[in-house]
């Protein structure tokens, strides 16, 4: 089913593709920056589903691409897929949009359809301001990757371009089908990887229990399945077991967050540190809307911290 949001704008619009964008913060969010950064769009969702119809993706691309007032947009869900089904209806590719086969920034610039992937830069902004990178090397903690898709592979490129002594000792990722394990394997393959990396094939989440039961003391558990926000439940079962003093990390920031329910749940038992995704949320929107209307938006400092502030008002 096309999407019923592909309609001639009539003023200059910003689009944000995704799931369910109607419940997202960013509806309420970017007014606010928008005043702030002092541009005048307005922004509107299109939802499409989980793996949708290629046909679909392809006339989202071309809508954005033709229609004149349709400055661009912020891409999650579908950074993948949207990609694969009208890769050849972008002018220009970033270098990371090419290396991990996804979008999650579409923009115009001289006549022109350009897609980046912005994500190895903001999940690393939101992963360092977590815990600095000096504790992977002290610690030899691991990190455990719940899910195989954008996201995910983003953080590990970033992962692999930290220093000696600011890395994890090792990454660990699941995924409930073959195919993404496959695609992430294939990118590491083409890099010097300082990183070992296990893949788990995990179609339950029992079997994803057993994966995080064997990680080190002091380890991060992230939740990048999507499950909670854009569909109900979580990657783990209650009876798994976080490591002690560990990191709980969830992508997602709204939805019925089962995965930050179970976290908390252990937090006093396993003296957790449990973190949402809303800080990769501000990054990863403030990076796109960098790049769609072409002005400096910083990822850190005093800026950032106002933006940070009218973001959490807006909440």
């Amino acid at each position: 089913m096309i999407p019923t949001e592909l309609t001639p704008a009539i003023e200059p619009t910003f689009y944000f593709v995704g799931v369910t964008t109607g419940k997202s913060s960013i509806m309420r969010v970017f007014p606010a920056w928008a005043k702030h950064l002092g541009i005048s769009p307005c922004i509107k969702g299109i939802d499409c589903k989980w793996h949708d119809d290629p046909k679909v993706y392809r006339t989202v691309v071309d809508f954005l691409k033709n229609d004149e007032l349709s400055l661009g947009a912020l891409v999650t869900t579908h950074k993948l897929d949207l990609l694969k089904a009208a890769r050849d209806m972008f002018d220009e590719l970033g270098p990371y949009a090419v290396q991990l086969d996804e979008v999650s920034s579409i923009s115009k610039r001289g006549g022109k359809l350009r897609g980046h992937a912005k994500d190895p830069i903001t999940a690393g902004h939101s992963f360092d301001a977590i815990r600095p990178g000096e504790y992977w090397g002290q610690s030899g903690a691991e990190i455990c990757l719940l899910g195989a898709g954008g996201s995910s592979l983003a953080l590990t490129i970033h992962l692999m371009k930290q220093d000696e002594g600011r890395r994890p000792s090792k990454i660990l990722v699941t995924n409930r089908s073959e195919k993404r394990l496959e695609e992430m394997k294939q990118v590491h393959a083409k890099m010097d990887c300082p990183i070992p990396v296990e893949y788990f094939l995990c179609p339950t989440p029992e079997l994803n229990d057993e994966v995080v039961a064997r990680l080190r003391d002091g380890s991060m558990v992230i939740n990048a399945t999507g499950l909670g926000k854009d569909a109900p439940g979580s990657p783990l079962t209650d009876a798994a077991e976080f490591p002690q003093g560990g990191i709980a990390w969830d992508f997602n920031y709204r939805g019925d967050l089962i995965f930050m329910d179970q976290a908390n749940a252990q937090k006093d038992a396993k003296n957790l540190q449990i973190e949402d995704g809303w800080v990769y949320f501000v990054h990863g929107w403030t990076s796109v809307i960098a790049e769609v209307f072409d002005i400096d938006i910083p990822s850190s400092g005093l800026e950032f911290d106002k933006l940070c502030d009218i973001a959490a008002q807006a909440r």
